[in-house]
């Protein structure tokens, strides 16, 4: 079944993995550092790639999907609101619309492949339309890092198997509810 709405995040995911709680330190002193948007989505990539792949940073509650729509299981969100980190479970043909984000971000896939198609907004007379600038797989251990704008995209698992990423939001996504700015509903070109 393939989906195309955001689904909203689920409830912080019970159990966190010693490797997961050492994760979210090393991304506090990333974002801690107080850089503008890009440096640090860069800066949290790094410490994210490491991990990704690793059999002990999620449980396995962490890592069920739904077959209505992607999951997404919040793993942790900073008191501050300085950062969200949100493990999505990609069952096969589900995917998201065009949009973009609140804040800076970071997906890291840990297990199967994302497809990801990457627009620029281009003014069109009265109005805009998207431009597809971009087809992107990642895999397992690569990691993409935006900060708007230019972070407009859409994801989607086009492969036969679950895929499971991990994203990282310079945002408290459990206030906001979720790490969108926007839908996209504008025509697209190739």
């Amino acid at each position: 079944m393939t989906t195309t709405s955001i689904g909203a995040a689920s409830a912080a995911a019970g159990t966190t993995t010693g490797r997961l709680r050492g994760l979210v330190a090393e991304i506090r002193a990333a974002v801690d550092r107080g850089l503008p948007p890009e440096p640090t989505a860069r800066l949290v990539g790094e410490r994210l790639a490491p991990h990704l792949g690793a059999p002990d940073l999620l449980t396995p509650a962490q890592c069920e999907g739904d077959p209505e729509h992607y999951r997404q299981h919040v793993l942790h969100a900073e008191p501050d609101g300085g950062f969200s980190v949100v493990a999505i479970v990609w069952l096969p043909g589900q995917g998201t619309p065009v949009h973009d984000h609140v804040a800076w971000c970071v997906a890291g896939v840990h297990q199967g492949e994302e497809h990801e198609r990457r627009y620029q907004l281009v003014p069109d007379g009265t109005s805009a339309r998207l431009l597809a600038t971009q087809d992107v797989v990642n895999g397992p251990g690569e990691v993409a890092a935006f900060a708007p704008p230019g972070d407009i995209h859409s994801v989607r698992n086009a492969g036969d198997r679950t895929a499971l990423s991990l994203h990282v939001y310079g945002a408290d996504i459990t206030r906001l509810g979720t790490s969108v700015r926007r839908l996209y509903r504008l025509p697209a070109d190739r």
